[in-house]
């Protein structure tokens, strides 16, 4: 009676201890640096990493083939502890991949895009109907996704239950959406913990997408990491205009306000708020032409068959997640002199984790 007694404790400690998640909230320097390891490893992104000598941990189990505009993705595994992760892969030399960044111009955050005649792409990053997200990097999502759900189902049957999600720079950008996307999919267990780390990233949305983004990794569970000196997560453009604004805010709609004012201040107030309001339309207009409309031509050379979304009116990008930042001295700026001719100087992966082991090991 005793032994089966105990059996039944055992089990269920062991069921207690097989649940509890090994990811645990909050920055950790070294497992951001570990990701980062798996992440410059792909052969094609090597100079990301040059001179880069840390020691590489994950195992890679899968790599995917090349698809959409020049996207790929790789699942790597802990040889010790049950943590896989999905890693997006950066910006490469090729026209085609920089599509992906240059093709800014917002959609909602929830929806369906045609990728081909067969091929669409259902998908949410927040519930938010104001929430938008920036096209290009929703088309690259958009190619990875299928592959991405097949293989995280295929882990977690082998009783993986905490995933890691990293990406630098246009891999920033796209670790943003797969986490939301991840963690809103119906078809995702509830009982996997996802931590992502965003390096280098660009904006990936507007503000009511940040707002939903760091709301769902309340806690300390996900992470944007920026070298103080990089600008690459300072793109793309921002252009905040009155449709951007809670509509309980008081400059929306000022007339009634300006109602109570003198015949002249009502004039000279009214002028210089329309003016305000045409200019800022103005400006995401012509951002969104060029960097909607013109850059959706070339995006259907590589994807012919892909069907044109019907864009947000709005380019109020901004960025997202709990904020890491690494903060360049009179010593960085030694090793890294800026010349004036590496545009992506302080964006590769030597200078991150320079910084990262001085500043937070």
């Amino acid at each position: 009676m005793l032994r089966f007694l105990f059996s039944i404790v055992f089990a269920f400690i062991l069921m207690q201890s097989s649940a509890q998640s090994v990811l645990k909230p909050g920055f950790d320097a070294l497992e951001y640096e570990q990701s980062l390891m798996a992440n410059f490893r792909y052969t094609d992104s090597a100079i990301l990493a040059k001179g880069v000598n840390a020691h590489a941990v994950y195992q890679n189990r899968y790599t995917s083939p090349e698809v959409g505009l020049k996207n790929q993705w790789s699942l790597w595994t802990h040889p010790t502890e049950k943590i896989a992760l999905i890693s997006l892969r950066g910006t490469i030399p090729d026209p085609v991949s920089w599509l992906a960044n240059l093709y800014a111009a917002m959609i909602p955050a929830k929806g369906v895009l045609q990728l081909n005649d067969s091929t669409s792409f259902s998908y949410c990053f927040s519930k938010d109907s104001n929430a938008y997200v920036h096209v290009g990097w929703t088309v690259a999502l958009g190619h990875l996704a299928a592959d991405i759900l097949e293989k995280l189902k295929k882990v977690y049957q082998e009783g993986y239950r905490d995933v890691i999600i990293v990406g630098h720079s246009q891999g920033g950008g796209l670790a943003f959406l797969t986490s939301s996307f991840l963690q809103y999919h119906d078809e995702v267990p509830k009982d996997i913990r996802f931590k992502t780390y965003c390096s280098a990233a660009p904006k990936p949305g507007n503000l009511y997408y940040a707002y939903d983004f760091e709301f769902l990794n309340r806690g300390g569970w996900a992470f944007r990491v920026v070298n103080r000196a990089d600008w690459v997560p300072e793109v793309p453009f921002s252009v905040q205009g009155l449709d951007d604004f809670n509509q309980l805010n008081p400059f929306v709609d000022i007339r009634p306000a300006l109602k109570k004012q003198g015949a002249l201040q009502r004039y000279y107030l009214t002028s210089v708020y329309k003016k305000m309001d045409r200019r800022t339309r103005k400006a995401a207009d012509t951002f969104q032409k060029y960097l909607g409309d013109l850059v959706d031509k070339q995006v259907h050379k590589t994807l012919p068959q892909f069907q044109k979304p019907r864009f947000a009116n709005s380019n109020n990008y901004t960025v997202a997640g709990q904020t890491i930042v690494l903060m360049p001295d009179s010593l960085y700026h030694e090793k890294f002199v800026d010349n004036g001719k590496n545009v992506f100087l302080h964006h590769m992966g030597d200078p991150y984790l320079y910084l990262l082991k001085r500043q937070y090991q």
